[in-house]
């Protein structure tokens, strides 16, 4: 892990038991509940006929939802964050608003919970294996908060304890949090979202499965072993259960930090960062599925990238492997149908959105195509072409009879890649693209 995190949150119990965490969705759902009949009655007595949606993303609503589900924690918490990171232009503002605050914003335990969650895990006398343990957690986010600790020997340690109750209350979370999305009216009655629900609930609950994460963590450094531009921690098994997971200690600094540096050194790290993405795709069959920027440090001395949380890697598919290679050589080749045909084999849009708008897609296509052009030296901070894809898709997203889930794989890979092209925009770097691509990508 890391230091210099900047993390000064406020400490809050978790909630415990099904019962406990029920309490905070009905306390959250009747509050809105009232609002909704006090804001209904307000606007209706001054004439208007306000709709359903309006009522419910109020800004005393908003910033209910915020504080709550980030008292919740866990997978009511971290599925905010899944949905917030590619959804921002099709939601409304305020839920928009909800669901960005969650990325950053998590109450740690307080010392007494924490003191009982160590002590089951590592018995009553815990303390006496540390030289040092810092009670204060550099790091809380939506399963577990992370505190520093050095050994008798002087080696230092991150140690990530997973808050209590967040496994056992992870399909309820999800399914609570469905509820309030449905109630918001974004979703549209026909759209049958419980596989991908269902996926959520695996991811999640192979992320609260530190013992899982360990193992995982493991075989991502193994598969980087010998290359410098990368560096991950190594678990203690000794120190870690599935609950508490522990590891090297790795001082470096958030990769925001690069913003300031020089335009050489943005170009390069963005490039190891998408090299690493297709090594994942293509070498590996085997990828970390959180793009979330708290992942990614940099180590100022050396230059490499300290790759952090490895609870949502899993295994790539053929299927998946073969889509992606397909549409990335369809691009090169600035094939449209073969593009067409790859993204409607990996999900991206459904048969029915491609019978009704075949036209806005072949538009969509051609838009992102024209970016091949640029392919040789691709300059991320330019996203005007995405403002253009956007507006030619919206006719689609104002469709609500093509609107689909795409298969969960897709879903979490895709979210891998939108995420490393966010941050290579945050750097505003410019990279070789098709040298990349031609060099990893599979014959």
């Amino acid at each position: 892990m890391a230091d210099d995190t900047g993390y000064d949150g406020r400490s809050r119990a978790v909630p415990k038991g099904r019962l406990a965490r029920f309490g905070v969705m009905g306390r959250l759902a009747g509050g809105v509940a009232g609002n909704v009949l006090a804001e209904g009655a307000k606007r209706l007595v001054a004439g208007e006929r306000p709709q359903l949606r309006d009522l419910v993303l109020t800004p005393g609503n908003v910033a209910r939802a915020t504080e709550q589900l980030a008292q919740l924690r866990g997978a009511a918490m971290k599925l905010g964050q899944m949905i917030s990171l590619d959804a921002g232009d099709v939601l409304p503002d305020e839920l928009t608003q909800i669901l960005a605050r969650l990325r950053d914003r998590a109450h740690h335990m307080p010392p007494a919970q924490l003191q009982q969650v160590l002590a089951k895990e590592w018995g009553a006398d815990w303390r006496r294996r540390f030289a040092l343990f810092e009670a204060h957690p550099m790091a809380a986010a939506s399963i577990g908060q992370v505190h520093r600790a050095r050994l008798p020997d002087g080696r230092m340690l991150a140690i990530k304890v997973q808050y209590p109750g967040v496994r056992e209350s992870i399909d309820a979370d999800v399914d609570n949090v469905a509820t309030l999305l449905r109630l918001s009216g974004l979703l549209p009655k026909g759209l049958d979202i419980a596989p991908l629900l269902g996926e959520a609930k695996r991811q999640l609950h192979d992320e609260a499965d530190y013992v899982r994460e360990a193992a995982m963590m493991t075989r991502y450094a193994d598969h980087l072993a010998g290359d410098d531009r990368y560096l991950v921690p190594r678990p203690v098994p000794e120190l870690s259960t599935v609950n508490v997971l522990a590891m090297d200690y790795i001082a470096a600094k958030p990769i925001e930090t690069l913003e300031a540096a020089d335009q050489g050194e943005r170009n390069r790290v963005t490039t190891a960062l998408i090299d690493l993405v297709l090594q994942e795709l293509f070498a590996f069959a085997f990828i970390q599925t959180d793009p979330n920027f708290a992942n990614y440090r940099y180590e100022p001395e050396t230059g490499r990238l300290v790759l952090l949380d490895f609870g949502a890697a899993m295994p790539v598919s053929d299927a998946i492997t073969n889509g992606y290679r397909n549409l990335l050589k369809a691009g090169l080749n600035s094939d449209r149908a073969a593009v067409r045909n790859a993204a409607l084999e990996l999900g991206f849009f459904s048969a029915a959105a491609l019978e009704r708008h075949p036209a806005v897609i072949d538009r969509m296509i051609a838009l992102i195509l024209e970016q091949t052009d640029r392919a040789d030296d691709f300059d991320f901070g330019d996203r005007s072409f995405l403002q253009a894809v956007r507006g030619e898709g919206m006719q689609m997203v104002e469709d609500r009879a093509v609107w689909h889930v795409p298969p969960a794989d897709t879903l979490f890979v895709q979210r891998k890649i939108s995420g490393m092209a966010l941050l290579a925009a945050r750097l505003k770097a410019h990279v070789g693209l098709r040298e990349l691509v031609e060099k990893r990508l599979p014959q």
